[in-house]
């Protein structure tokens, strides 16, 4: 019997490259749909609407502001999920995403703090504040000497040096060098491209994978002007799509989970 695969978060491209590649059948939801848990069994919008139907597995990759509650959903429904929901809300929220993997990694540096929201700090050092669940070159500011709060922030010491971010996918890791105009630096810049894997942050983000339960993961790391090496955040659903060759490993990597 062929299963029903529900894909939820992937665009267009995306859904058709694996509906093509997966056996039986697949309903796929760019955003999040309707959903409900009952009597052990998972049951999901069809793609047009009406009737929910029964889904065998889920493939999830994307960010909504009320993906919490479905994480919960999957979670206790208990069936094949990629990825692990458990491991998805562990994440979820940002600043605690943080703290938690700060207690796991080789690389926490030192220095950091937090403000709470309309509060004011008056910093003798260069740091950096970062505030919400998206971070992606956004919700960050470099600052020093007094500064309020207008959300609750972590602080963390500005770090000079080279941004990268190391991508598990499965078993296997590549490493990216970030790049950008100003001190911001992201995948998004056309100059980020692929570099040797730092064997270390390799391990620490196998570490960091193995204490989430997640079977991909982007770690982005500082390798500072003296040669320390810095965490900065872990992303449990990190871009797949900006580079082909990690988009041909993602693809590869959930298809032949489709068949376990």
């Amino acid at each position: 019997m062929q299963e029903h695969v529900c894909l939820i978060g992937f665009d267009e491209p995306e859904i058709t490259v694996l509906k093509q590649r997966i056996s039986g059948r697949v309903t796929a939801h760019p955003s999040l749909p309707g959903y409900r848990v009952e009597d052990g069994q998972l049951y999901v919008d069809n793609e047009q609407g009406g009737w929910q139907s029964r889904v065998d597995r889920v493939i999830f990759h994307g960010i909504f502001e009320e993906d919490q509650e479905l994480f919960v959903a999957l979670a206790l429904w208990g069936g094949p999920c990629f990825p692990n929901p458990l491991g998805m809300l562990a994440c979820r929220d940002k600043q605690a995403c943080l703290v938690r993997a700060l207690s796991q990694t080789r690389y926490p540096g030192r220095g950091r703090g937090y403000v709470p929201a309309g509060s004011v700090v008056n910093l003798q050092s260069e740091q950096v504040a970062k505030w919400g669940n998206w971070h992606c070159g956004e919700n960050k500011a470099r600052i020093q000497g007094e500064w309020r709060a207008e959300f609750s922030s972590t602080l963390e010491p500005f770090y000079p040096g080279d941004a990268v971010r190391v991508v598990l996918l499965g078993e296997e890791v590549l490493q990216i060098r970030l790049a950008g105009d100003d001190w911001l630096k992201s995948i998004h810049d056309p100059t980020a491209d692929f570099m040797e894997v730092d064997v270390e942050l390799a391990d620490d983000t196998r570490a960091l994978a193995r204490y989430f339960d997640l079977p991909v993961i982007a770690n982005d790391y500082i390798v500072g002007d003296d040669g320390q090496k810095y965490l900065l955040e872990v992303n449990h659903i990190p871009n797949v799509t900006r580079f082909p060759l990690i988009w041909e490993r993602y693809a590869a990597l959930v298809t032949d989970w489709c068949q376990t």
